[in-house]
């Protein structure tokens, strides 16, 4: 999943990029030579490849006016977004929170829309064990301490539950959110930090698990705003090329995400199982609403707002160094 991110190895792209801007050849995106389709990628397993295959089946990129490359495949989180940070392909789908952070940092990217929500996150638990998130104080919770979906879970039970989980519970380290789940299965945690597909594929799996908390709706209960979650990023370099690439790359995933909600059980099909999960996950994942697709423009008022109030809260929450400007955002 894109959202196992270890922000140390995403900074770590970004090393002598303003170096190498200065020397002819190196940091250049290949999108910029004249003509050459628009490069992007997709993350296997995990659900970007239902949204980079339902993309190319439908030839969407030609509808919108331009051609997109087959996407290069990366297997590697880290390695997925230090070659966008490196400018070795245009167009990025991932978490708008490790955008942010980059473009603070001065890296050449800017963000073009949203395409999920924060209901993908969720905290579970066995149903004969915790079964409500105050009793989690004093208990043992899996969780993958280096993503920026930890961070944020903490800041939601701090500042509207009053839970300051670091303090108040045990929080035992994983790699991935599909980990945090096996230990807790396995009885080596009293609940599991994790998003969808994992979500549902755990509950699939074994019947004794239940949902304790939803991250996301526990945000919108509290600021009556959705938790912008999943998003789509682009390289400075390729909106030189085409400035008018914003509107286009916006109307390929607005239709993107109309086309999957307006026929799950079709677009599903397209992938089969080369997400990772079985089909049939993938369908309750999305049916449920907790693989909560929401399409939000940042070139629509009521998008910017939904990112204005989300990246306030984190930095409230230091989660973020500062607002990023209106420079971070495509508004055309």
């Amino acid at each position: 999943m894109i959202g196992t991110i270890n922000r140390r190895h995403f900074l770590g792209g970004s090393l002598g990029l303003a170096a190498a801007a200065t020397v002819p050849g190196i940091g250049l995106s290949p999108a910029l030579a004249a003509g050459e389709p628009v490069s992007w990628a997709s993350l296997q397993p995990g659900f970007t490849v239902l949204i980079t295959e339902f993309i190319r089946h439908h030839k969407l990129d030609e509808k919108n006016g331009f051609t997109l490359a087959p996407p290069q495949v990366y297997t590697s989180v880290p390695t997925y977004y230090g070659d966008f940070v490196s400018g070795n392909y245009d167009v990025c789908i991932g978490s708008w929170d490790s955008f942010a952070v980059r473009y603070l940092g001065s890296v050449p990217i800017r963000y073009v829309c949203s395409i999920t929500t924060g209901q993908m996150i969720n905290i579970l638990s066995k149903k004969d064990g915790i079964t409500s998130i105050d009793d989690i104080r004093g208990k043992t919770i899996a969780a993958p301490q280096s993503t920026g979906t930890y961070r944020v879970t903490l800041a939601v039970l701090k500042e509207f539950l009053g839970i300051d989980l670091e303090k108040e519970a045990t929080v035992q380290n994983v790699t991935n959110p599909a980990a945090s789940v096996a230990l807790l299965r396995a009885g080596s945690a009293d609940a599991a930090l994790t998003w969808e597909p994992n979500v549902t594929n755990g509950l699939y799996e074994d019947d004794r698990l239940q949902i304790l908390l939803n991250v996301g709706d526990t945000y919108t209960k509290n600021t009556d705003a959705k938790l912008p979650y999943f998003g789509v990023a682009v390289r400075d370099e390729l909106l030189q090329r085409d400035p008018g690439i914003g509107a286009k790359l916006n109307g390929v995933f607005k239709d993107c995400i109309n086309g999957i909600l307006g026929d799950v059980d079709a677009a599903v099909a397209i992938v089969g199982e080369r997400t990772g999960y079985k089909p049939a996950v993938l369908k309750e994942a999305i049916s449920s609403g907790r693989l909560s697709f929401a399409f939000a423009s940042m070139s629509d008022e009521s998008g910017r707002a939904i990112f204005d109030t989300a990246a306030e809260f984190f930095v409230k929450n230091g989660l973020l160094p500062e607002v990023p400007g209106s420079g971070f955002l495509v508004q055309s």
